[in-house]
């Protein structure tokens, strides 16, 4: 009888305990935030072990026992599928809720946009900017950048693609650098590989380059392929590319953004009035529509064209009609 008794009443406890912790599951952890905050951070280290993890989120400030939350893991059978990132934990999330994100790998994301026609100097600038980005080149160097993402000696001009990049909340900037530039490498080859025949460029670098420099002289998508046709006229003939962005470039952070006389006579490796061809690096970084007019310009006669202030671009064949659009856009003569 006693047995029987004693049978009961830990049948009993089992049920309420089960039923416990049933509830528990489906409560709200009890996070600890900092303050000023509206989530909790919980960061899982690559490699971690489902206990190691549980650990960690106790130490980030889920104020919940550290036996309770490892036993409730073992009990779901899904340890080994938590997967390591940065996640976000708001207010009200149920230690159930928790498991599925840490499961899926429902990772905290932020985002950056660089933009076409941007200089290695303006992505920069953006990336130190960028929300939740560490900043582990801050204090570094152009040449250092470059080797730490496996790119040592080249020129970072033009290299890193304009996109908008996501990243787990916490990366280092690095990471973002290695994107872009990897899909920079990715876009450049695909371009390259369709190329029309017979282009005056000798390798994917040199496309590169005057994409940079179509991606700086229009605005207009109507314009773009004309506009790569007239420098691939120049080139083929010899003549100089004269385009006043490589001559913007070459002068310097000291550019207050007007070009003036002294920045034409100034020779300078991107001086394309002084220098025949194309400069040494590309000056921006071009998007995939400048990429494309690279490499399948507009088949044209045009060697001329001039800003009509609307965006768009008046395109002459002979010198005559350019110095008569000229007169006509920019000197306001009729």
């Amino acid at each position: 009888m006693r047995l029987a008794a004693l049978s009961g009443v830990l049948a009993l406890a089992v049920l309420a305990v089960a039923a416990w912790v049933a509830w528990w599951v489906q409560a709200p952890l009890a996070l600890r935030l900092q303050p000023g905050a509206t989530v909790l951070d919980l960061k899982v280290a690559t490699g971690s072990s489902a206990q190691r993890a549980v650990r960690d989120a106790v130490a980030a400030g889920v104020d919940e026992p550290l036996w309770l939350m490892q036993g409730a893991l073992r009990l779901s059978g899904q340890a080994a599928q938590i997967k390591a990132g940065s996640y976000e934990l708001p207010p009200g999330i149920t230690p159930l809720q928790l498991l599925d994100k840490l499961v899926r790998g429902d990772q905290a994301v932020r985002s950056v946009t660089l933009v076409e026609g941007w200089t290695f100097v303006q992505m920069h600038l953006a990336i130190q900017k960028a929300e939740h980005l560490t900043p582990d080149t801050q204090a570094q160097g152009t040449e250092n950048i470059m080797k730490s993402i496996g790119r040592p000696g080249q020129h970072p001009e033009g290299r890193f693609f304009p996109d908008t990049y996501v990243y787990p909340k916490g990366s280092s900037d690095l990471d973002v650098w290695r994107q872009a530039a990897t899909a920079m490498d990715r876009k450049l080859a695909e371009a390259w590989a369709g190329r029309d025949a017979n282009l005056p460029l000798k390798s994917p670098d040199e496309a590169l380059i005057l994409a940079s420099i179509i991606e700086k002289e229009t605005g207009s998508a109507a314009d773009r392929k004309l506009v790569a046709g007239v420098f691939v006229n120049r080139l083929r003939l010899g003549m100089r590319l004269q385009t006043d962005p490589t001559v913007a470039y070459g002068a310097g952070p000291d550019f207050d953004g007007r070009l003036r006389r002294k920045h034409l006579d100034t020779d300078t490796p991107y001086n394309t009035y002084t220098r025949a061809g194309l400069p040494p690096t590309p000056i921006a970084a071009p998007g995939w529509a400048s990429l494309q007019a690279a490499v399948h310009p507009a088949a044209t006669r045009a060697l001329y064209f001039v800003a009509k202030g609307d965006g768009a671009s008046q395109f002459s064949e002979s010198l005559a009609e350019h110095n008569q659009a000229v007169r006509r856009y920019i000197l306001k003569q009729p």
